[in-house]
């Protein structure tokens, strides 16, 4: 999960996942509003193949970002 720009709110939560099957965005809404706060829950979900990551095996959250999200 990145921050997003948005301009009333400063920025919004945005989810990228990683998954193989077509996922249903209103179940995921669901599911993440029944385990986190409202604020927290994302206002978008992107699937992708693989999340980008350095060498040692971070994860590039700026490069998700530059992805619009």
């Amino acid at each position: 999960v990145v921050g997003a720009p948005h301009p009333e709110w400063g920025e919004v939560p945005v989810a990228y996942i990683v998954c193989s099957t077509v996922l249903d965005q209103e179940r995921l809404v669901t599911y993440c509003r029944g385990q986190l706060a409202s604020f927290k829950v994302p206002k978008e979900f992107h699937t992708v193949e693989s999340l980008p990551r350095n060498a040692m095996g971070k994860l590039q959250k700026h490069l998700l970002k530059a992805k619009g999200g």
